[in-house]
This record gives C-alpha cells, structure tokens and sequence, in this order.
C-alpha cells in the first residue's frame, strides 16, 4: 500500500501543473491513470473522480467534458492498485481567484481533516474520529453538507472495515488502514474533500499518501 500511494503522489505530482491548460476532466483523468501505471501501477484502485466547478459538489461524480476555469474548484479523488492491494486520496485544488464561500469551504474541510488525522490512533472509536472532523464542520456553519462519512477501511478492498462515521464504537486497532476524508458539498457552487490514507499505530497514525494539500501549494494561474 506504500508502493500504491507513491505511485499516486508521482502520477498527481506530474499532472497538477497541466491544469494550468484549462484541460477537461476526462484528460486530466485519463493523464493520472496513465501515468501511475508508468509509475508501476497495475491500474487505478477505482473509477478516478475528476470534478471541476459545480460538478464538485456530487461526490462521485464521473468526468465529463467539462474544461477547468478560472475560479473552479477541483476536487481529485485517485488510488493506485499495487499487486492486488488499494491506495486512495483526495485533493482540492483552487484555479485562480475563487469565490470567498469556496475558500472558506478549503479552510474548514483542511482544518477537519488535519484535527481527524491527530485524533486517530489505537484504542480510539472510528466514531470518535467521525465526530471531531464532524463538530468542526458543523461549528463552521456546514454540517448538513457534509454528507458522507469520514472514512472507511482499505486493503485487498477499496472499502472495507472499519467503517470511520457516526456511532461506530469499535476501537481502532494498530495496524488497520482507514481514510480520513471529510467534505463539504455546495450544490450550485462547488465541493471540498481532503483525503489521506494512514496506518494506526499505538500512538497516532503513519500517512502514506504525501501529496501537498496546504492552500498556498493548491493555487493555480490558468492561461489565457
């Protein structure tokens, strides 16, 4: 699964700077696959999301013609499937000047996310991991958009147990693999998630996806 989420960083690390082009959501996805097989990839994990401005704001969404402009979000959902074994992330990236709503969205799901990560670790309920990205969403005035849960297990599977949402009372335990994945979902507007795939140890937990998600490393200058 390391070897999985390097080749989804290399692949995301040579693609972000093509949207700079303004290309469409199929080529950017159809760059990521290709090049995480030159990676060492045997494939995706899964059907890679690709979802530039208003399309952001349903979760699954499949890529379209759609081209990246000047203010969109775009929310990248890749894995990388490793010999038989899954890896998955999410990025938001912001193209240019985007509306104030659309920042504040980053902020809050950047800030959920990283208090997610520090909660996880062995003996801590999933549940308990859900509520503390969960409460910071909610306190920031965008609980009913955040309409998933905030992770799940990865393995020989791309979801499997444990189950990271609401009420789930099992302790996590060392060495499970689970997302940490909260989002916010503006239909109209656009959408935010941020997810990193980690390992829990006794005392926390190893991520192993490494792509940048900081916000000054997220802003993009489309040409004209």
């Amino acid at each position: 699964m390391r070897r999985a989420s390097a080749c989804t960083d290399a692949a995301l690390a040579e693609v972000v700077p093509m949207m700079s082009g303004r290309p469409t959501e199929r080529d950017v996805r159809d760059e990521l696959e290709y090049r995480m097989r030159r990676h060492g990839a045997d494939g995706p994990s899964y059907d890679t999301i690709v979802a530039t401005g208003a399309n952001g704001a349903r979760p699954h969404h499949r890529p379209t013609a759609t081209v990246i402009e000047e203010g969109h979000l775009v929310v990248i959902d890749v894995g990388a499937l490793v010999d038989g074994y899954h890896s998955d992330m999410t990025r938001t990236y912001l193209i240019g000047e985007v509306d104030p709503v659309l920042r504040r969205m980053h902020d809050v799901v950047r800030e959920s996310q990283l208090a997610g990560l520090a909660a996880v670790r062995a003996g801590m309920t999933a549940g308990d991991v859900d509520k503390t990205c969960r409460d910071i969403i909610v306190d920031a005035g965008f609980g009913s958009e955040f309409i998933h849960s905030t992770g799940h297990g990865v393995g020989l599977q791309i979801h499997e147990q444990p189950w990271v949402r609401t009420a789930m009372p099992e302790p996590l335990q060392s060495g499970e693999v689970v997302t940490v994945e909260p989002g916010v979902y503006r239909e109209g507007l656009g959408g935010v998630r941020i997810e990193d795939l980690v390992v829990v140890t006794d005392t926390g937990c190893d991520i192993l996806t490494a792509s940048p998600k900081d916000i000054s490393c997220l802003q993009l200058a489309p040409t004209n």
